[in-house]
């Protein structure tokens, strides 16, 4: 009985191409739990379940090495210079730009940055909250700060001192107004002074978090709050542009926690709103204070790094593109610096690529390995490989099992380990015509 359920013509007419190559992993468990496993055979017994977790185990261990699992994928590098990684990104092989002619360049990491947490610190190098001048009268949860203090946040804890009765108060409203900031806490002052002016507030994240440099932040000191519409924020068109979806929005009208989660584009009447991820609680159409802070902090190494010129295009440093200054000031140059392309590193934390300032506007490929594991119809193995999945999910079960004899869990590793091998050799995919037309090449004199 033929393999193939289709003929020439309908294989042409349709859009599958290329996939007689790969077997399923559907049918790599079914096909195993057929020949493998059953009385009278190596497996006499096995769950299904069993099975299909060390199939799929065995096809992830076996895209980062032996199958051909590397995609790509290509963007263009936004005025941020960062690019999220792919959701089924494992590890990349290169990251390239790319010039007019569609030529890959390639980009190096650059070894020597990154984007640290950044706590903040007062003039004696102790790590502190957010530090202001208040002014407390008695009697009331209403704060004057002497300036405009974008990261003070509702939800915050601030420590005023146990004088004024307001230690560990919690900030449930921020106003910013004429670059003055307005706070109004959860307890009420109760200092046997009338009033004071000029007390240090200390102002700290609930989680006790010291790092308050958000990669953006927007504050909008008059945003319209609609009780028709409580899951949408009205904001100017000049601030509109500004905010991202995922932004955390701080409003005394707002849960905490509440974050943006669409931005409708274009910018005429009725189209000047932001739709958040909580309905908002403000008792009556008003106007108020909303600061949206990115989720991301920055650093000022990661800030110099992007604003800088990289040292490979610095053209004072490297006098008329020679890269061999005679002015005495370089005694050798470094190969890994001896390149214009530009320099990258990646943030695996909050999983994005930073680029370097030349970066800015290119097209940039990456190329990067998955587990195969992403989608359904990636799930698929190649047919050198199919043997070595068959003995990789036999090893995996014996092993597991109680009351197995050794020198059969020892017999199916060293056959999973010849299968793999033998699967690297054959997708190495050498062929000898083009190993010649490299070999040719060799023959071309070097001169010293």
């Amino acid at each position: 009985m033929a393999l193939l359920n289709s003929t020439p013509q309908e294989y042409y007419d349709g859009n599958d191409f290329g996939n007689y190559q790969f077997v399923s992993l559907k049918d790599i468990i079914n096909q195993f739990m057929v020949i493998y496993v059953g009385e009278d055979k190596i497996i006499p017994k096995a769950k299904r379940l069993d099975v299909a977790f060390h199939a799929q185990r065995a096809l992830a261990e076996l895209s980062f090495d032996t199958l051909k699992s590397v995609k790509a994928q290509e963007i263009a590098v936004p005025a941020s210079l960062q690019m999220i990684l792919p959701h089924d990104y494992v590890n990349y092989t290169k990251i390239s730009t790319v010039d007019s002619a569609g030529i890959k360049h390639l980009l190096y990491p650059a070894s020597k940055t990154s984007n640290p947490s950044n706590p903040t610190q007062d003039v004696n190098g102790k790590f502190r909250g957010i530090l202001a001048k208040a002014a407390i009268n008695t009697g009331s949860n209403v704060i004057v700060l002497d300036a405009q203090y974008d990261g003070i946040l509702v939800g915050m804890k601030v420590k005023l001192g146990t004088e004024t009765g307001l230690n560990n108060a919690i900030i449930l409203a921020v106003t910013h107004a004429n670059s003055v900031t307005t706070i109004r806490l959860d307890t009420l002052a109760t200092s046997t002074l009338p009033f004071y002016y000029g007390v240090e507030l200390e102002a700290i994240k609930a989680d006790g978090d010291l790092s308050f440099a958000p990669e953006e932040q927007v504050v909008v000191e008059s945003a319209g709050f609609s009780t028709f519409t409580t899951n949408q924020i009205l904001v100017p068109f000049a601030d509109k542009d500004k905010i991202k979806v995922g932004m955390l929005v701080s409003s005394e009208h707002v849960p905490i926690g509440t974050v943006v989660e669409s931005i409708p584009q274009g910018n005429y009447i009725g189209e000047n709103m932001i739709f958040i991820s909580s309905p908002h609680t403000a008792p009556a159409i008003i106007n108020g204070s909303v600061t949206f802070t990115s989720q991301e902090s920055t650093s000022d190494t990661w800030s110099s790094y992007k604003s800088s010129t990289p040292n490979e295009n610095q053209q004072h440093d490297y006098i008329d593109d020679t890269y061999w200054p005679i002015g005495g000031e370089r005694y050798g140059l470094d190969p890994q610096h001896a390149q214009v392309n530009g320099s990258f590193y990646i943030d695996q934390i909050l999983g994005k690529i930073h680029f370097s300032s030349n970066i800015a506007g290119k097209t940039v490929i990456l190329d990067y390995i998955s587990d195969s594991l992403g989608t359904d119809g990636e799930m698929q193995v190649h047919k050198f490989a199919e043997e070595a999945m068959y003995k990789w999910i036999s090893h995996a079960i014996l092993s597991g099992k109680a009351n197995i004899p050794e020198y059969q869990v020892l017999r199916f590793k060293k056959e999973r380990f010849a299968a793999i091998r033998t699967a690297k050799l054959r997708l190495s995919n050498l062929k000898l015509e083009e190993l010649t037309q490299i070999l040719r090449g060799k023959s071309k004199q070097i001169k010293h």
